[in-house]
């Protein structure tokens, strides 16, 4: 898995396109040793990323609402 490894999140986003999950990200930049302007710059990004992660959850789950009261297709 992924959750603490940053090389393997960044393979499996190339490959399957999976965000890695906030907290998870977050454990990666404090088990990395930064200097402090790094790791403000890499936090201010991080707050960013956390913000769209939401955003983009909020608008999957309303998505996958609409489409879980619809009819299915027949095959």
């Amino acid at each position: 898995m992924y959750h603490y490894d940053p090389s393997l999140a960044l393979d499996e986003l190339r490959d399957e396109a999976v965000l890695p999950h906030p907290v998870h990200l977050r454990d990666m930049i404090l088990r990395t040793k930064l200097d402090a302007t790094a790791a403000l710059g890499l936090n201010r990004e991080f707050q960013d990323y956390l913000t769209r992660f939401g955003e983009l959850q909020r608008i999957a789950r309303e998505i996958l609402e609409r489409l879980s009261v619809g009819a299915r297709k027949a095959s």
